[in-house]
């Protein structure tokens, strides 16, 4: 079990949940990627968890509810007036994808403190209830440290395991922020940085993007990639 979680909007939390679901895929082992709930899109629209696996491969995708309006979960479900998904529903959904999966990634929406329901429950709730480590994903430029450094925080008040950070979107040429950042982001996180997803790596056709996945992760998360900040030099 994993939860994926982000720094903000925008991030590249589903392309960095299907890096990981492709990496374990290939390795042959049975997973599900479960979206509590997709803002933003009509019905019939293909979600997150339905674009992570036409990236990674034969995967369960389960959606738990969808709204139309691009909003935080709360507040677009209150607007539609459809019920939302609070953190128990998101467990037990987790949980029972674990009687036949040998790994099920949750990915959130948002940040990890974005409320899911009317009572303020959120991502990282349902995290608690699950006893799941979180794996953050994180932009490469200026301005991601303070975010991860708050996510982390975040995460630690809740006695929450951080797994790792990933970046979601690294440039091709990647300006002084981010190149410094490959070293400054495991600092801020106090978690190791697990990988480095190229920007525009879900426009790949699916079978280059399964090809290439590994090198983009971390051994933790079943690659080979290895940050420069940690090899110059070697």
């Amino acid at each position: 079990m994993l939860v994926v979680s982000g720094t903000g909007t925008e991030i590249g939390k589903t392309v960095a949940t299907a890096a990981v679901a492709a990496v374990a895929l290939a390795a042959g082992r049975r997973v599900a990627v479960l979206k509590p709930a997709q803002t933003g899109l009509a019905p019939g629209e293909p979600g997150d968890a339905a674009e992570a696996a036409r990236l990674a491969g034969p995967l369960t995708a389960r959606e738990l509810a969808r709204f139309p309006e691009p909003l935080a979960p709360a507040t677009a479900a209150a607007r539609c007036g459809l019920p939302p998904v609070g953190p128990a529903e998101v467990a037990k959904a987790a949980e029972e994808l674990t009687a036949d999966h040998d790994l099920v990634l949750v990915e959130g929406a948002g940040g990890l403190l974005v409320r899911l329901d009317e009572t303020g429950g959120t991502l990282a709730d349902a995290a608690v209830l699950l006893g799941a480590p979180v794996l953050v994903v994180v932009a490469a430029g200026l301005g991601t440290l303070n975010l991860t450094a708050l996510t982390a925080e975040a995460l630690a008040a809740r006695g929450l395991g951080l797994a790792g950070v990933v970046i979601g979107s690294w440039p091709a040429e990647p300006d002084l922020a981010a190149r410094c950042n490959l070293a400054d982001l495991p600092v801020a996180a106090g978690a190791p940085l697990l990988g480095a997803v190229p920007a525009g790596a879900g426009a790949l056709r699916p079978a280059d993007f399964r090809a290439r996945a590994g090198s983009w992760l971390a051994p933790p998360l079943g690659g080979r990639w290895r940050s420069p900040a940690t090899t110059a030099g070697a």
